[in-house]
């Protein structure tokens, strides 16, 4: 293979412009690299340079031995300087962060990485980070989802945009996923046509970490079933994005109708709880009844984000249990009837409605 399929290089012309500041996330890694050498190639095409400012980010999670680590990025320093691109490095500790708030070590990873590249497009020194996840990523994501119950927003894994809004000060950028339909073999064929070496990781074999598991045991089984399952797993996360962008949209357009502030007072309106840290919303039991039960559930998940809190499948059948919508063997729709769930969330059914309150811890 000569260069990476066209779809990459026409997805980057989408998402980015001439004069835009772009940070490849370089691990050292097959993907990675090719990723930087496709971009770094069409920025140097004489009559059709991308003409962006191509950067490079490389974070050192501290969970490899010190060796490996400073091997992987004196590779990552020689490939940027015989570039001639700008690197950033980023230091941190992934296990004492997962020692500290209880994360995987595959999530303390993950937080670490994206809270630097977040940092580089809020001071301005990128205004999209290019990360190489690929096609065959996508389908272990889903697996991943699908084994922990995710919703369909869940299953739509890995999106090829990410917006990164702006905080107060900040800039705003973007996320981009240009390799997301590019199969791992298609990208290490090509580096071995291009005698490009990469790094091997060798935590990417250690089955300890559910990601590695998935890829080395249930996904070879599965393609037993289906030689295509990869292929036909990533589109299943196309579909849910797809469908998850509609529900929004729907979403967006009925609960500015349907939530309420606080609690209804005599002689009409409605007050608003002043207890320092606390929120709430309601929703009237009628409204909700004449919902299909798709849109309901919906939006009594809506309600609790909006408070900032997530429910679970159980949880929300609890919550329809007690707006006596569904039976539960634990729950009894009863006026007054109260749950506590997650995330300090608590419900109450009144006669005509569904209160939500959530207090900060």
């Amino acid at each position: 293979m000569d260069s990476m399929p066209s779809p990459t290089l026409s997805f980057v012309r989408t998402h980015i412009k001439p004069g835009d500041r772009i940070c490849i996330a370089l691990s050292g890694g097959a993907d990675s690299v090719a990723l930087l050498l496709t971009l770094h190639a069409a920025n140097t095409t004489p009559r059709e340079s991308l003409g962006i400012g191509l950067a490079a980010a490389h974070v050192d999670h501290g969970i490899r031995p010190a060796e490996d680590s400073a091997a992987d990025l004196d590779f990552v320093r020689d490939l940027c300087t015989r570039l001639d691109i700008p690197l950033h490095i980023h230091h941190a500790s992934v296990p004492d962060r997962a020692a500290q708030t209880g994360e995987t070590i595959e999530e303390a990873a993950r937080t670490i990485r994206y809270d630097f590249f977040h940092s580089l497009i809020a001071c301005r020194k990128a205004d999209s980070i290019l990360t190489a996840h690929t096609l065959d990523d996508q389908a272990e994501t889903v697996l991943m989802k699908i084994l922990r119950g995710a919703w369909t927003e869940g299953l739509s894994a890995i999106h090829p945009v990410v917006q990164v809004p702006a905080s107060v000060g900040n800039h705003p950028g973007k996320i981009l996923r240009p390799f997301l339909n590019t199969r791992r073999t298609d990208i290490e064929a090509f580096l071995s046509h291009a005698n490009q070496p990469w790094r091997e990781d060798p935590t990417n074999t250690d089955i300890i970490y559910m990601r590695n598991r998935i890829r080395h045991e249930l996904l070879p089984q599965l393609r037993a079933y289906n030689p295509n399952v990869d292929l036909t797993l990533a589109n299943m996360a196309e579909l849910a994005r797809e469908e998850e962008l509609r529900w929004q949209a729907e979403l967006s357009r009925l609960l500015p109708q349907l939530l309420l502030p606080g609690k209804p007072v005599r002689g009409g309106g409605r007050s608003v709880s002043t207890t320092l840290g606390t929120s709430a919303v309601a929703i009237e039991l009628d409204r909700l009844r004449a919902l299909d039960p798709a849109l309901r559930r919906r939006v009594v998940r809506a309600a609790a984000r909006q408070l900032g809190a997530r429910l679970n499948f159980e949880e929300t059948a609890r919550l329809l249990a007690l707006c006596g919508f569904q039976p539960h063997p634990t729950v009894t729709p009863r006026i007054g009837a109260t749950l506590q769930l997650a995330n300090n969330l608590r419900a109450e059914r009144s006669p005509r409605e569904l209160r939500l309150s959530r207090s900060q811890p």
